[in-house]
């Protein structure tokens, strides 16, 4: 102590002045350089790839739709688990990212704060806020968000084929179908998630359809468009307005199991037709399909279709006397 004061008792002011600016200095400047460092290690994404095992991940998220987006915005982990990390790396030097085993990275409170809440930062993250889809998965049957988007590491949209990773059995049959993505048929525009008539439309339809699903912006159209010749090759067809089946697609279309409808198909609805007229002949006795007098879509016989369909086989009869036997 007395070394102390006597030390203090021979420094000038000045001198005093100057070794409380000293002090100042170095209190304020490894007060910067530690924020700095905290700063670059909690909010710079490049801290991430210091470590060997973080370059693949960083490389897909450097190509991806959250390229903008700071790694702990996503990833959180404490101050103790960061450590535990950290002297992982140093005792055991991995070489390979362990397997994940179903655990959860991103749990789905942090995915819903910008695409379902609004985060100002970024205004243009997508909203799952009116997507049925999302309605059945996410909050029905509460399906982690990492299940499908991010389950290959930094790749936030599914490929085309990613449902059948859970609803296996589900492959399409069909001559230029078998590759289509899932969601060039199923549909954020139905609550079933089942394709709407003039979601099969958009291939087997027009381009006046095609434009008014594009002009919706529903995720599925956003994101998953079939290719451009698979539209061309798909036969068109026309349902007049007066049709007598107005019900979607897939009552009689089956891609699942079988495409083409047959007369097993049209007898589920029309149990009874083989007691109305000569369906009975025609169809048990000469073995016909219903395709074969019925054109597929209009369905109805008239007078000028029957001269031509009727006189195939045998004279003309008009159509009513058919019916009624």
């Amino acid at each position: 102590m007395k070394g102390l004061k006597w030390l203090q008792e021979g420094l000038t002011l000045k001198g005093k002045i100057i070794i409380a600016i000293l002090l100042l200095v170095i209190i304020i400047g490894g007060g910067v350089v530690a924020f700095k460092f905290y700063d670059f290690t909690q909010n710079n994404p490049k801290f991430c790839i210091s470590c060997h095992l973080m370059k693949p991940a960083y490389e897909k998220w450097e190509k991806s739709e959250h390229a903008g987006i700071n790694c702990h915005e996503c990833h959180h982990l404490s101050i103790p688990e960061q450590n535990r990390l950290l002297i992982n790396f140093i005792l055991h030097r991995p070489k390979t990212v362990p397997p994940r085993h179903g655990k959860i990275i991103v749990p789905w409170k942090y995915c819903v704060k910008c695409h379902w809440e609004n985060d100002e930062r970024y205004p243009n993250a997508k909203k799952i806020n009116y997507s049925p889809m999302h309605a059945k998965h996410y909050f029905m049957e509460q399906i982690e968000c990492s299940k499908c988007h991010g389950y290959r590491v930094h790749e936030f949209t599914p490929e085309a084929r990613f449902c059948v990773r859970c609803h296996q059995g589900k492959e399409v049959h069909g001559e230029g179908m078998e590759g289509l993505a899932c969601l060039n048929c199923h549909t954020d525009r139905t609550v079933d998630l089942r394709p709407g008539r003039k979601k099969c439309l958009f291939c087997h339809g027009d381009t006046s359809v095609r434009m008014e699903l594009l002009a919706d912006k529903t995720l599925d159209v956003t994101h998953y468009q079939p290719p451009e010749e698979v539209i061309q090759k798909a036969i068109k067809i026309d349902v007049p307005k007066d049709a007598p089946m107005q019900f979607y697609c897939y009552e009689c279309h089956k891609p699942h199991e079988k495409v083409r409808p047959d007369y097993g198909t049209c007898l589920s609805c029309h149990r009874q037709i083989i007691n109305v007229g000569k369906h009975q002949l025609h169809v048990q006795t000469m073995a016909l399909e219903c395709t074969n007098c019925h054109s597929p879509h209009s369905w109805r016989v008239t007078p000028k279709e029957a001269k031509e369909i009727c006189t195939q086989c045998h004279e003309y009869k008009d159509p009513l006397k058919f019916i009624s036997g």
